[in-house]
């Protein structure tokens, strides 16, 4: 059995160069190869670090990469070092080393063999250090994933040092979900794959930052065919990710708010079309037809409107029928109420203005001409514009042409004009306040709207509209309108006209507790009013009807009783009880007067 000493003879007589390393990093031994090759005796070396007998770069290595993965993993495999003789020489060597533990795991020695550079060996240690000071993102593992050496670059972009990676397993460095991907053997699949391209990654960097990376790699087989080495190449996609994404998702949000835009658009035009029935505004009076006659023959053509009736008639239904009938029907109609601005803002509501022009102005601004370009522009309560800035407005209406406040580009526009007003406006021009010649601009064709006590039969006809929109609106089930409460519209005066009517009934939507309306309960006064006088074109003189007017009035209260009853004909509450009669015979005078039921919308 070898003695203590016997083994240190062996180890001081081997021919290989050999050190042995104390737990506090200086020396303990070194054999006399060691010493030969670098001109030293045992005295000058043991007791000292190996640091004070290397070149300041193998010193920095030592601190940074040898000592960090011995502590790891308790052995180094060919790390270049390079040892500065006594005379001054510089000895390139590669270094394998070991830890030693006793049995207890108590720390005895590090043992470090050293083997001098041939030309090839020079030649793969400055390729090595190439390799760590390339500007490219590259990082070597082991068969086991664990990191062997990175590049400078790597370790900027993670922000570590190189003794915070060196023999660690790549996985460390992954999110959550990469190594939830990569769990279950799958890692160990892709390292004994060997070679890949650009496959995605995300990394998470020291100060917790995900990087998006996407790389390559290309493995090293030992001579049984098994990869013990994969270099990896990162390329940082993160920024154009990101930009990516910012781009699909302002591309997306584009997409869809124009989506919505457009359904906004389609519902609107549904809800306007519903609402304010293009092509068939409610009522069938005389008073009504005369107008209508004048809104389809003006509608196709490129006249100025002056519409004229009291407040709440339905001036803007009907400049709304007209762009809906034109061929303008598929550009805007941009609504102006001359009345609600201010006349400061006159100018820049109406033609825009550029950032900066007046104080407030932080951007530019579109005016009402340039919205209603190729369409039409409906300018209610036009008599309420202030004299002095009638003047601006007359001149785009003559010459289609305006500037931004603030900018000196003319621009064109190509508008069609309707106004209203429930002003006289020759009286205006009389007093002075209306400008004669924007008059003569603006009522090319003179509309007059009726007021609702002229309509005679179409009060009724517009509160059963009103009562059906309210009830689908306000969720209640349909409501009945009785032939008393019929009556007791008709017999109102309607000062406020059709906007007081829709209002009154969608009170009564809201306050009627059953499945009848309850007028009472929105029109408390009503009986306060004197009865309108009976309709002179609906009887002579004497109050004798004629056989035509007695016809029409007949059909007139048959269609309101089926629509009292829902058209309901026969049965308990149904028209022909309502009326008196049989059913058969009821079912003959519909036949008689060609009424059918409407279709349901």
């Amino acid at each position: 059995m070898l003695k203590p000493d016997d083994y240190q003879w062996l180890f001081r007589k081997s021919p290989a160069m050999a050190t042995s390393i104390g737990e506090d990093g200086s020396y303990q031994d070194v054999n006399d190869a060691f010493l030969a090759r670098l001109g030293y005796d045992r005295a000058d070396m043991v007791g000292r670090k190996p640091s004070e007998f290397v070149t300041p770069e193998s010193a920095r290595r030592i601190e940074e990469e040898f000592l960090p993965t011995l502590r790891r993993t308790g052995k180094l495999e060919n790390k270049p070092i390079g040892f500065v003789a006594s005379s001054g020489e510089v000895v390139d060597c590669t270094t394998n080393s070991i830890v030693e533990y006793d049995p207890d795991g108590t720390f005895l020695r590090t043992i470090a063999l050293y083997r001098e550079y041939g030309d090839q060996a020079r030649a793969n240690y400055k390729y090595r250090e190439l390799y760590r000071t390339t500007p490219a993102m590259l990082h070597t593992v082991d068969g086991d994933g664990n990191i062997v050496t990175v590049t400078d670059r790597w370790l900027d972009k993670l922000g570590y040092s190189r003794d915070e990676v060196l023999g660690r397993p790549i996985t460390d460095f992954f999110t959550e979900a990469e190594r939830r991907r990569f769990a279950g053997g799958h890692m160990q699949e892709l390292l004994e794959r060997g070679d890949y391209d650009n496959e995605d990654r995300q990394v998470v960097t020291k100060d917790g930052r995900v990087l998006d990376l996407v790389v390559s790699a290309i493995g090293h087989r030992d001579a049984g065919g098994k990869v013990d080495r994969l270099l990896v190449a990162s390329k940082d996609v993160t920024e154009r990710l990101r930009t990516e994404r910012k781009l699909r998702n302002a591309l997306a949000e584009n997409a869809r708010l124009r989506e919505e835009l457009e359904r906004e658009r389609d519902y609107l035009r549904e809800e306007v079309n519903v609402a304010m029935n293009f092509g068939r505004i409610v009522g069938t009076s005389p008073a009504l037809q005369r107008m209508l006659k004048q809104v389809e023959a003006v509608a196709q053509t490129p006249a100025s409107v002056l519409l004229l009736g009291e407040s709440g008639v339905g001036k803007e239904l009907v400049a709304h029928a007209i762009h809906g009938q034109s061929a303008r029907a598929d550009g805007p109609l941009v609504k102006v109420n001359c009345a609600s601005i201010p006349k400061e803002l006159f100018e820049s509501e109406f033609f825009g203005h550029v950032k900066g022009a007046f104080t407030g102005a932080h951007r530019d601004r579109v005016g009402r001409f340039q919205l209603a370009d190729g369409g039409t522009l409906f300018l209610d309560e036009v008599g309420e514009i202030p004299l002095e800035l009638q003047g601006k407005l007359l001149r785009v209406l003559q010459e289609s042409e305006f500037e931004r406040v603030g900018d000196d580009v003319t621009r064109s526009v190509n508008v069609r004009v309707i106004a209203a007003t429930n002003r006289d406006l020759e009286q205006l021009i009389v007093d002075g306040e209306f400008r004669e010649d924007l008059f003569y601009r603006l009522s090319v064709f003179p509309v007059d709207v009726p007021p609702l006590r002229e309509r005679g039969d179409d009060i009724v006809q517009l509160a059963q509209h009103f009562l059906e929109r309210a009830a689908a609106d306000f969720g209640r089930p349909e409501l009945t309108l009785t032939r008393s409460q019929a009556e007791k519209l008709f017999e109102y005066d309607w000062p406020g006209n059709v906007r007081e009517l829709k209002n009154v009934i969608e009170r009564a939507v809201i306050l009627s507790p059953g499945n009848v309306l309850r007028l009472d309960l929105s029109m408390p006064n009503v009986a306060q009013y004197e009865p309108r006088p009976a309709n002179v074109a609906s009887a002579e003189p004497d109050g004798i009807l004629t056989e035509k007017q007695m016809r029409d009035f007949q059909k007139k209260n048959l269609l309101n009783a089926l629509r009292e009853t829902n058209w309901r004909v026969s049965g308990p509450d149904g028209a022909a009880e309502l009326l008196g009669v049989k059913p058969t015979t009821l079912a003959d005078r519909i036949r008689a007067f060609g009424l059918r039921r409407p279709a349901r919308q």
